[in-house]
């Protein structure tokens, strides 16, 4: 039996919530308030077809001032898949999907038909970025919800971030292009996904102000309703070299104990190597 908005929206939040009933159930609804990453598939192949079906839905997405700074490299050559692999650390399960895709900011294109047309391109800037950076996203969330749609799972991997001078190596990614996101594809091999429980709306939705008086009180019982549900297991547990192994290891603990160390501390260097000014 089919569940009902609301009853999907409790799974969601891990609490009843007072919004909800009033909206008929429909699929779409459905497979939203439903979906979670997907990270074992079946052998089933994704055809040609199909891809590019869904390509079209991506490009269906917003894109700031119709200006389409992306661009998607679908990665099928298994030397490449491989090495790909390696560097994604230890996780081979992404590149061994039965799809693996790369999501591109592209300020390039741009670039190149500005001179075709006989004009000097110059918003190479921060700017520039964050529109190609939030292109490529709304791109890529729009892809993620067609596929889903048909009965595929998905799940993005920020870890292709990780090294970019050996991803643009690997992949031939020019100055102007970098990545902003893998994504593994597939014909999922269970059909339950594990659903995230979300902070509260009333932490995340602000009403005409921004306000986060509450925010101690509120991510308290969040913390508490989403360990009784899943624990975050030892081996889950950020950093634990550093700060130990918790029995109860709430979500704000283990959040804060990952930006406690700097990530990818080498991303703007690299960025602007690569044809980024930021200014």
């Amino acid at each position: 039996m089919m569940k009902s908005i609301s009853e999907l929206l409790v799974d969601r939040y891990g609490v009843e919530v007072d919004f909800g009933s009033e909206i008929e159930s429909s699929d779409i609804l459905r497979k939203i308030l439903g979906r979670g990453s997907q990270r074992h598939f079946t052998d089933k192949p994704v055809t040609v077809s199909m891809l590019k079906t869904l390509l079209g839905c991506a490009q269906s997405a917003p894109t700031k001032s119709d200006l389409q700074q992306y661009s998607v490299i679908i990665v099928t050559e298994k030397s490449r898949l491989v090495k790909l692999g390696k560097l994604n650390s230890g996780l081979t399960w992404p590149t061994n999907a039965t799809v693996f895709m790369v999501w591109c900011a592209d300020m390039r294109r741009n670039q190149k038909l500005a001179k075709l047309r006989g004009y000097k391109h110059q918003n190479n800037n921060l700017d520039t970025f964050m529109n190609g950076v939030v292109d490529a996203a709304l791109a890529m969330q729009s892809f993620i919800c067609a596929a889903e749609g048909v009965g595929l799972g998905c799940c993005p991997i920020s870890q292709i971030r990780n090294d970019l001078s050996s991803v643009t190596k690997i992949l031939s990614i020019p100055s102007g292009v970098f990545p902003i996101a893998g994504l593994a594809l597939g014909w999922p091999k269970y059909q339950k996904p594990r659903v995230s429980m979300r902070l509260p709306q009333d932490v995340v939705a602000h009403w005409d102000k921004y306000s986060d008086e509450h925010l101690t009180s509120l991510v308290n019982a969040y913390d508490k309703r989403r360990h009784e549900r899943e624990p975050i297991a030892p081996e889950k547990q950020r950093h634990v070299d550093i700060y130990g192994v918790n029995d109860f290891c709430s979500w704000s603990e283990n959040v804060t104990r990952q930006l406690s160390l700097p990530e990818r501390p080498g991303f703007s260097d690299f960025l602007r190597k690569h044809g980024y000014e930021l200014d």
